[in-house]
């Protein structure tokens, strides 16, 4: 017999008096019941970093349109062997709509959904958004365009929630991208954007009416968002939305592509990176402190009241333009970007999303800037105050695990700087010790070792690394 789903919620209900009639129907008329997905702050507990697709299926003609290959197997698995455990697809719904009956074209619904399954093929956490896609909902948040942007929200949303129904908690949606708003009127027709894609999406029911929802703050920036947005809109169901914002500050170091009046482009950023023979390219403001201050500013406003952060997209160009020393320490300093900043997410509790399309070869997956993958992860898996101590060490350079959380077993990576004997100890949540690597002879460089996890029950477990006086520990994550 083939069944429809409730929600537990829903079932609950239905065992009033007339209630219970109408479920005991329900079931032999082929009326399933679907449980309650994970609360939103389950899911964040379980994110580490993520990876944007970038250039591709928000591209408004076709995929290949904007430079890269079709997005295949072997990319997803080699981002998922790299250590990131979630992607972000953005994705453009109305260039591939009829615009007379708002129908999103088979064709494409069925290729985000192929690109979804390589994800899923990773136990990925996978989000589909509305991206730019030409501007219609970004660049129109306004009253005059507000009744028909709402038609076209409410079409394309329930579309894709009942395209994508029957897909678990590791599919979430996001109803919008970089929503162009500067004042609290505009900010109204935002949060009526938000509440039409809400509603349409819980509308289609099934594991869509607890199914995690991303947000987007006003023009998903930090200083906009911390004054305008008062509140998140309302939903049938408490704690599955969470809210989203970008970072690329300071933008003459992350983006801009030449001189403007108002400032000049930076190519070197962060303590102990700036130059001293081309000093007028120096960042002048937008550096580590700015980092704290906006991150704590989101914690402050979200997560600290129980509303987890998408970071959905930072990064900083590569200025291939430069020669010699600047083009190395310009190098060397956005890498420490993107290891700083992804720190300082982790550190406050926002899960980061690089937006970077030079990190693998796109066709075969192969990894081409090992140095920025390597300041990304060590950024979401690495401490400031264990870097520090690192740093200093004339042995530990820092461990990786990958992937993390786990399902089944994980690689420890250690990097070393000199010759050493490792002992690593792995310890349930209660301190039992449940795995032991001693007497391991490791020459300089990275070295590699598989923890089989296999027979152990989900939950937290912490890895112990020790050389000699030196110490590290790194969580990690069991789940089935």
């Amino acid at each position: 017999m083939k069944f429809k789903f409730y929600s537990l919620k829903t079932a609950a209900h239905m065992f009033s008096k007339p209630g219970l009639t109408f479920l005991l129907l329900g079931l032999f008329l082929n009326v399933p019941i679907y449980p309650q997905l994970p609360t939103a702050s389950e899911i964040a507990g379980k994110m580490t970093i993520g990876w944007n697709t970038v250039n591709s299926l928000e591209v408004p003609t076709k995929e290949t349109d904007w430079g890269n290959p079709l997005i295949n197997q072997q990319l997803i698995d080699s981002v998922k062997r790299a250590g990131f455990n979630t992607i972000r697809i953005p994705c453009a719904w109305n260039s591939h709509a009829d615009q007379t009956t708002l129908e999103i074209d088979a064709d494409f619904l069925a290729r985000v959904k192929e690109v979804i399954d390589y994800c899923y093929a990773n136990n990925l956490y996978v989000i589909i958004n509305c991206h730019w896609d030409g501007g219609w909902l970004e660049n129109n948040v306004t009253e005059a365009m507000q009744d028909t942007n709402n038609v076209k929200q409410e079409a394309y949303w329930t579309q894709i929630a009942d395209y994508f129904k029957d897909y678990d908690e590791h599919l979430l949606f996001a109803g919008a991208n970089e929503p162009n708003v500067d004042n609290a009127a505009q900010m109204a027709v935002l949060m009526s954007y938000h509440q039409t894609f809400i509603d349409a999406v819980r509308a289609t029911g099934g594991n869509n009416s607890s199914r995690v929802l991303i947000i987007q703050g006003p023009s998903t920036d930090i200083d906009k968002t911390n004054q305008l947005m008062s509140s998140m809109p309302s939903d049938q169901i408490e704690d599955r939305l969470m809210a989203e914002i970008h970072y690329y500050t300071p933008w003459q170091f992350c983006g801009l592509e030449q001189d403007a009046n108002w400032g000049k482009m930076f190519y070197f950023w962060g303590n102990g990176y700036h130059s001293s023979t081309n000093p007028t390219r120096n960042a002048t403001w937008g550096e580590e402190n700015a980092v704290e201050t906006y991150f704590q500013s989101m914690k402050t406003k979200f997560i600290d009241k129980g509303i987890p952060v998408i970071l959905g997209e930072y990064g900083a160009i590569k200025r291939i333009s430069l020669t010699g020393e600047d083009l190395t320490l310009h190098i060397a300093s956005r890498e420490h970007y993107f290891n700083y900043v992804t720190n300082s997410a982790v550190r406050h509790g926002l899960i980061p999303f690089c937006w970077d399309n030079g990190l693998f070869n796109r066709s075969n997956g192969a990894v081409i800037d090992q140095g920025t993958l390597d300041a990304l992860i060590k950024g979401a898996l690495t401490s400031i105050e264990e870097e520090k101590k690192t740093e200093n060490s004339s042995v530990i350079n820092f461990m990786n695990v990958s992937p993390n959380p786990v399902s089944s077993s994980t690689n420890i990576q250690v990097f070393l700087k000199e010759a050493a004997r490792v002992n690593i100890s792995i310890f349930n949540i209660l301190g039992e010790e449940v795995a032991v690597f001693n007497d391991l002879d490791y020459g300089p460089g990275t070295h590699s070792l598989r923890w089989d996890a296999n027979n152990l029950p989900e939950g937290a477990y912490f890895i112990n690394l020790n050389i000699g006086s030196h110490r590290l520990i790194r969580k990690v994550l069991l789940i089935r």
